[in-house]
């Protein structure tokens, strides 16, 4: 097997199904390689698609990502998305290609010290240099992007290691020493073969081996218990969980049988989202900041005192607060816990509801019915402002109309800022793993990697991308993609002519609009052109209707992009994040 073979059997064995790319000279024996051995090999439009698809599978299965992209341009266009993973804590592989061992820093194309620029955003960045050490180095890669706090790593893979030796030789121009002429020549000739010998030195020498599976950090039981006895005096306590809670993905109903066993409110962010399904009892959704500022006992499940909860103000300085994360440093960010405990969050609750057996049942009325009338007050408040009139059409009855058509398995993608955040008050996913979002980075652009990715991990799915007019024209190329992979997702785009998240507070502190005026662009017919189905809505009657045709062409097999025309709206104002 020539080395991009040898890559291949180490991703199949590592139950990787689909590699996402954008070819290139230096990477294409990894390509074939793949698709000799069945692995579906997805390529996209630009480089940070292919990583962002490789999240977004890593995220719905647990079993790392894995994109390649070629040298120089090739990496750097994917940092964003590998920053985002990091962030995320996503388990993904780059894999990177580089320029023949023999011509580093020798002026060859595309040649730049790759690790120097994305060392910092991964958990392990590594360069391979001889055929014999990619079996291992790549194992090693997925072991370190699962173990403790996930998150990608990057492999620089020289062309020369992913070719056969005769083919290498040819390319190095390595002759016989009797077809040298000179003594210059003999002593470059003789350089190359022995430079070869080190490259192809030992190659059969480790085999793959089976899957890798790692365990999560599990909890202290003085913990467990310490936890267990502050929350039994609690009066409102109140449970926060982010992401993390959904790292363990073939384990979630584990996860969701321990949180009804102590029947804590719960708020959920992140990937998070749909935990526990649509209308579970437990589950809040509106006025969390008011919710933390009368608790007595706060639980954050992955979440960090970050800006999303105001660095820590926004939970009551008298409460008793119990962090528990994979990160230590997440684990007390801003503020001191009364117990910061570093582990896999799923199996710190499961050991909290086995230590507290039937202890909780029943307490919290009160709490309960508190918060729920809060929340159904809030949503009849939204109600009435969806059915406000609207020239075009109102983004609350639009986010409406989405939740009333969304299917059991729908997932959904969101990638943008006032449309996508205004559509996170209305609409529900509808269980767990069916919410994609960048996270706390706040990357515009992950659509329609994410899309692609999820399509391709749930091909039996609706796959929903909520775009704002903003963030679709990031991604709105990869319509190619979708079309000739056979992609059939759906992409809605609240299109109101402006970075309107951004506009409404500029425009009232600054008193200029500049830069964040659009125009009323037909990305319905933009994704025409791309082989896709594409539908525009400018009034509210049109909208349902729409929604409905658009679920149809899907289910045919068309991907489908429905552009609507909405008014601008004062929902989120003052939502400004900093």
């Amino acid at each position: 097997m020539n080395g991009g073979e040898r890559i291949a059997d180490v991703l199949h064995r590592q139950g990787v199904r689909t590699l996402f790319t954008l070819c290139g000279g230096h990477i294409s024996p990894i390509l074939v390689g793949a698709n000799k051995r069945g692995i579906r090999v997805v390529d996209v439009r630009d480089e940070k698609n292919a990583v962002f698809a490789a999240d977004a599978t890593a995220r719905l299965t647990g079993v790392p990502g894995v994109a390649a992209v070629t040298a120089g341009p090739g990496v750097t266009n994917t940092i964003t998305a590998i920053k985002n993973a990091q962030l995320a804590h996503s388990p993904l592989i780059l894999l990177g290609g580089a320029t023949a061992t023999v011509l580093r820093n020798r002026g060859a194309l595309q040649d730049i010290d790759q690790l120097a620029l994305i060392s910092p955003h991964v958990k392990w960045a590594v360069s391979v240099t001889r055929v014999r050490d990619l079996v291992p180095v790549l194992e090693k890669a997925f072991r370190v992007a699962l173990e403790g706090l996930p998150g990608p790593v990057f492999v620089e893979l020289p062309v020369d290691l992913l070719y056969d030796e005769s083919t290498v030789r040819e390319m190095y121009g390595a002759k016989a020493a009797s077809d040298v002429k000179s003594v210059p020549d003999l002593a470059i000739q003789g350089y190359l073969r022995m430079h070869l010998l080190r490259v192809f030195g030992g190659s059969s020498s480790h085999k793959p081996e089976g899957r890798i599976r790692v365990s999560p950090p599990a909890p202290d039981p003085k913990d467990v218990e310490r936890a267990r006895a502050l929350l039994k005096r609690a009066n409102k306590p109140v449970f926060v969980l982010g992401s993390q809670t959904t790292l363990r993905t073939q384990e979630l109903a584990r996860t969701v049988a321990a949180i009804e066993s102590l029947g804590v409110p719960v708020y959920l962010s992140g990937m998070a989202r749909g935990l526990l399904g649509r209308k579970h009892p437990l589950w809040y959704r509106h006025s969390r900041g008011e919710a933390l500022k009368q608790a007595d006992f706060v639980l954050l499940g992955g979440v960090p005192n970050d800006f999303r909860l105001n660095y820590g103000l926004q939970i009551n300085r008298r409460a008793k607060l119990v962090t528990v994360n994979l990160s230590e440093d997440e684990a007390r960010k801003n503020r001191r816990p009364e117990l910061a405990a570093v582990c896999d969050p799923s199996s710190f609750l499961w050991a909290l509801s086995d230590a507290a057996v039937g202890e909780f049942e029943g307490r919290w009325a009160d709490h309960h019915n508190v918060l729920r009338s809060r929340d159904d007050a809030r949503e009849l408040k939204i109600t009435d402002q969806a059915r406000e009139p609207a020239t075009l059409i109102n983004p609350l009855f639009a986010c409406r109309a989405i939740e009333e058509v969304l299917d059991q398995d729908s997932v959904l993608v969101a990638d943008g800022g006032d449309f996508v955040a205004t559509a996170s008050y209305i609409v529900a996913p509808r269980g767990p793993l069916s919410w994609l979002d960048p996270g706390v980075f706040g990357t515009l652009g992950v659509g329609a990697g994410f899309a692609a990715g999820a399509k391709v991990a749930r091909p039996e799915s609706e796959v929903w991308i909520i775009y704002g007019d903003g963030s679709v024209g990031f991604t709105i190329s990869e319509f190619d993609t979708f079309v000739r992979h056979k992609l059939a997702v759906i992409a809605v785009v609240g299109n109101d002519a402006g970075w309107t998240q951004i506009a409404r507070d500029q425009v009232v502190l600054l008193e200029d609009d500049v830069g964040t005026v659009l125009a009323r662009t037909d990305y319905h017919k933009v994704a025409e052109g791309f082989g896709a189905r594409g539908i525009l809505v400018e009034r509210q009657a049109d909208l349902p209707a729409a929604l409905r045709e658009a679920k149809a062409i899907a289910r045919a097999g068309t991907p489908v992009l429905v552009n609507i025309h909405l008014d601008k709206s004062e929902f989120r104002k003052g939502s400004i994040s900093m």
